[in-house]
C-alpha cells in the first residue's frame, strides 16, 4: 500500500486546503478504505481463490464484467501504479545527485524488478522481504523523527487558493479524495493471491483488515509531519515531481536533521517505492494468469506449477515502461484511481448476490453489507466526480471498456470455464 501516493498528495492538497481539512480528508479516506476492506473480507470467505475483482464480478454478476475488470487491472490497476511508483523512486534518487534522467531510472527499475521475479522464486522473495524491511524503517523512522524533532504546535499557514470566504473547502476536500484513494490502493492486494494462502478463507480477511488499519494510522501520522513542518510554497515541489530534485520527505528531513537526514530519507523513500513496485509485479500478473487458466485469456499467459507467470509478468512490465515514457504522472494517478474506484465499487455490491448465487455459503453480515453500501456510495461518487471534472478520463475509460468487451467477444465468450472456476465455498467464521 505504501507507495508514491502518500508522498505526493499533501503537496497538491496544501494549495487549496489548510491543515485541518487535509487531516480530516485523510481520516475520511481511511474510513472509506476500511469499509471496502470489510466488504472484501467477507467476499474472501465465500470465494477463497486468486483473481480479485475479476473473480468476484465474474462469478456473482457476469463473466464479461469480470473479464473487463481483469482487463482494467492489466492497464490501470497495476501497470499504471508501477509507472507512478518507479517515477517516484527515480525522483528520490535524482535528489541524491544521480544525473540519469528520471524516466530512464524508472524504466530501469521496472526491468530490474521484473528480472528478479523471473530469475528465481527464492531470490525474489528475499529481495521483497528486504525491501519491505526498508519500507518499515522509512515510515516509522520518518514519523519518529518528525514527532520528536519537528514542530508540535498547530500549523498557522493558510492555503494560497482556499475559499474566498475562509469557509471549509468542501470542493477541494472531495476532489482530493481521488489522490487519497490512490494512496490507499493496495489494501485489497491479498485477494489477488488468495489461492496461494494455506487457509485463504481464514487468513485473507485478517490480512486485508489489519493491513488497511495499520497503514491508515501511519498515513495520518505522516501527514501530520508534513502539515506541521512544511508551508504550501514548499509543498508545491510536487507540482514538478518528475523533474524536481527535491521531494517532500527530503525537505522535512533536511530541515530537521540536516543534509545527511535528507539524503537518508531519499534513499529509504526510493526503497519504499521500489518495494511497492515489486509487490505489484508480484501480484498483478497472477490475475492475468488466473484468467488464462480459466480459458478467457491466451494460454501462454498462464503460470506453470511452481513457477511465476513469466509471460504475464513481462506483459505488465512492458506496459509500465511504455507509460513511464508516454504519460504524465498526474494523469496516470487520476486514470488509475478512476479504474480502481469503479471496479471496487461494483465488487463490494456483489455481497448482495451471495445468497442467490451461493445459497450454501455463509450469509454476509449486516456490518459487511453496510460497509459495502458505504464504500460503493463513496467510491461511486468520487468516480463520477472525476469524470465530471475531467471528461478526458471518460474517454480513457470508454476506450478501455470498448477494447475490453471486444476482446471478451472474440476470445472469452466461447470459453467453457467461467471466471470463478470451481469456487470452493468454505463455511469459515466471518472476520
Amino acid at each position: 500500500m505504501v507507495g508514491a501516493g502518500v508522498f505526493l498528495s499533501t503537496g497538491y492538497m496544501a494549495q487549496e486546503m489548510g491543515p485541518l481539512p487535509i487531516l480530516l480528508a485523510w481520516v475520511a479516506g481511511a474510513l472509506l478504505a476500511l469499509a471496502g476492506a470489510r466488504a472484501y473480507a467477507e467476499l474472501a470467505v465465500v470465494v477463497p481463490r486468486s483473481g480479485g475483482e475479476y473473480r468476484y464480478l465474474g462469478h456473482f454478476l457476469h463473466p464479461s464484467l469480470g473479464y473487463l475488470a481483469g482487463w482494467g487491472s492489466l492497464v490501470l490497476g497495476f501497470a499504471a501504479p508501477v509507472a507512478v511508483d518507479t517515477l517516484g523512486a527515480g525522483a528520490f534518487l535524482a535528489a541524491l545527485g544521480i544525473t540519469v534522467p528520471v524516466k530512464w531510472l524508472a524504466a530501469g527499475l521496472v526491468l530490474l524488478l521484473a528480472g528478479l521475479q523471473l530469475a528465481s522464486g527464492g531470490l525474489a522473495l528475499r529481495a521483497q522481504n528486504l525491501l519491505v524491511a526498508s519500507k518499515v524503517v522509512l515510515v516509522l523512522g520518518f514519523v519518529g523523527v518528525g514527532l520528536w524533532f519537528g514542530r508540535s504546535a498547530w500549523p498557522a499557514w493558510t492555503p494560497p487558493s482556499g475559499p474566498a470566504d475562509g469557509g471549509f473547502p468542501w470542493q477541494a476536500f472531495f476532489a482530493n479524495q481521488v489522490w487519497i484513494a490512490f494512496a490507499f490502493s493496495g489494501w485489497n492486494a491479498a485477494v489477488y493471491v488468495s489461492g496461494e494462502f494455506e487457509h485463504p478463507a481464514r487468513d485473507v480477511p485478517w490480512v486485508v483488515l489489519v493491513g488497511c488499519t495499520a497503514v491508515g494510522v501511519l498515513y495520518l501520522l505522516v501527514n501530520w509531519v508534513f502539515v506541521a513542518n512544511l508551508t504550501p510554497a514548499q509543498a508545491s515541489a510536487v507540482m514538478a515531481y518528475e523533474t524536481n530534485r527535491i521531494t517532500l520527505g527530503h525537505m522535512v528531513m533536511d530541515d530537521l536533521l540536516g543534509h545527511r537526514g535528507g539524503v537518508a530519507m531519499s534513499v529509504l523513500a526510493a526503497a519504499a517505492l521500489v518495494s511497492s513496485t515489486s509487490a505489484m509485479l508480484l501480484v498483478g500478473p497472477r490475475v492475468f494468469a488466473a484468467m488464462a487458466a480459466d480459458g478467457v485469456l491466451p494460454p501462454w499467459l498462464a503460470a506453470r506449477e511452481g513457477h511465476p507467470p513469466r509471460a504475464a509478468l513481462l506483459l505488465q512490465a512492458g506496459l509500465s515502461v511504455v507509460m513511464v515514457f508516454t504519460q504524465h504522472l498526474r494523469d496516470l494517478v487520476a486514470a488509475a484511481s478512476g479504474a480502481l474506484l469503479c471496479f471496487s465499487a461494483l465488487t463490494v455490491l456483489t455481497l448482495f448476490r451471495v445468497a442467490r448465487v451461493e445459497p450454501s455459503a455463509p450469509r454476509p453480515s449486516r456490518t459487511g453489507r453496510a460497509a459495502a453500501l458505504l464504500f460503493a456510495t463513496g467510491s461511486g461518487g468520487l468516480f463520477l466526480q472525476q469524470l465530471w471534472l475531467n471528461p478526458f478520463h471518460l474517454r480513457v475509460m470508454g476506450a478501455l471498456g470498448v477494447l475490453g468487451m471486444a476482446a471478451w467477444w472474440t476470445t472469452a465468450r466461447g470459453a467453457r470455464a467461467t471466471p470463478a472456476g470451481d469456487v470452493s465455498v468454505q463455511a469459515q467464521p466471518r472476520p
